[in-house]
């Protein structure tokens, strides 16, 4: 279990990224670049928020431990242990303090929420016997819809034409990214959709939580108060579901060092993630977001071998165009094209610029180099299965 970076503010929760694992996040639209720990950091926030999704997909498919639910709750448990630690220890979660938390106040706010949250982390983990990394990433393009969707439905913002359009293009690049997969599993879709739909609905209670209550929580925090009652949650459906047929041979040194090693990796992203947050814009997070993904997609074909078709290529393609124009939108479209032009013109990238819209060009830039390498690799094994299939035949 581990807290993504931030997205940007509340009132455009249409626009808050969800991903494999989330928490509350402060606003971040103002926040500025801070020198070099904000490339520092987003570099081993991608490194982390990667290698953890790598692991469990390890752990419960290539390892055989085919026990999410209880993967899930060793994740909420150790997490929890080790924040309860640095709450005594340091001063990261004094801010705590100031929330006037009661056990009234989170049972009827902080519990629901809690729910959701749980709920999707295990929909998220069984979904990696079903289904592979790279479709999974593929359907997560459709998050923002889901966010959008269920915001409109709780009167979180007003429905939008725009939006609306913009939603109904990400959600057929991931339609057609559907189409096209080779091991498709209707139950892994289903829990992948259950998931998304859990992780949209957290987000929502979460705004309104903040408007109504003026409760606010930085990530590490809410791991603080959700860890412990979502450890006992996942718990209980672990006795009920997986515990009586839990073999112990199961348990062999390789998937108890694997096991630690995924709690160590998800304690450390929540860190990372709670130091990089105020050090970069919410944008250019989301802009990094579609980046890590992209990575990951090409990591895991060649770990994993998966089987790219072109009818994926095209609905991915899709949906990280959509994606993309949603998140940066029409005006800074414009406003990027205006300090490219005057950057050109200048010769002076650093004058014209600046250091904010410099890292927003590099994350613009390295997204697209991706773009293209992931097309030249669907290319490639669409090719390499053309060729396999003529020598059989």
């Amino acid at each position: 279990m581990a807290i993504q970076p931030p997205p940007p503010t509340a009132m455009k929760i249409a626009k808050l990224r969800v991903s494999d694992e989330k928490a509350f996040v402060p606003e971040m639209d103002e926040a500025v670049d801070s020198g070099w720990h904000a490339p520092v950091g987003i570099i081993l926030w991608i490194f982390l928020s990667n290698l953890t999704i790598i692991l469990n997909k390890w752990i419960i498919d290539t390892a055989g431990f085919r026990y999410p639910i209880i993967l899930t709750c060793w994740h909420f448990f150790s997490t929890s242990i080790a924040v309860q630690v640095l709450a005594r220890t340091t001063s990261l979660l004094d801010s705590r303090h100031s929330l006037g938390m009661t056990p009234l106040v989170y049972v009827r706010t902080l519990l629901p929420i809690g729910v959701c949250y749980s709920a999707s982390l295990v929909c998220s983990n069984i979904v990696y016997i079903y289904l592979s990394v790279a479709f999974i990433q593929m359907l997560n393009a459709a998050n923002p819809a889901a966010v959008l969707l269920v915001s409109w439905a709780w009167r979180v913002i007003d429905p939008s034409l725009s939006a609306f359009v913009n939603m109904l293009v990400i959600v057929a690049g991931a339609a057609l990214a559907s189409l096209g997969e080779v091991q498709f599993s209707i139950v892994g879709l289903l829990f992948q959709t259950a998931g998304i739909i859990l992780g949209a609905l957290r987000l929502v209670l979460t705004q309104v939580l903040v408007s109504q209550k003026g409760m606010k929580m930085d990530p590490i925090v809410a791991i603080y108060y959700f860890g412990p009652a979502c450890a006992a949650m996942t718990m209980l459906v672990a006795f009920v579901v997986e515990v009586p047929r839990f073999e112990i041979d199961r348990l062999t040194s390789s998937a108890v060092g694997l096991l630690l090693l995924s709690a160590v990796v998800a304690f450390a992203l929540n860190v990372t993630t709670v130091q990089l947050i105020g050090k970069t814009s919410g944008l250019v997070m989301a802009l990094t977001g579609i980046f890590k993904n992209i990575l990951l997609i090409v990591v895991s074909v060649f770990i994993w071998h998966t089987h790219i078709t072109a009818v994926q290529a095209a609905g991915y393609t899709l949906a990280l165009v959509g994606l993309t124009y949603y998140w940066i939108g029409d005006e800074q479209l414009a406003k990027l094209y205006r300090t490219t032009s005057t950057w050109l013109v200048a010769g002076s990238g650093a004058t014209s610029i600046g250091r904010r819209g410099n890292t927003t060009l590099v994350v613009l830039g390295g997204t697209a180099l991706c773009i293209f390498l992931l097309s030249l690799l669907f290319s490639a094994f669409h090719h390499d299965g053309a060729a396999n299939h003529v020598n059989v035949t």
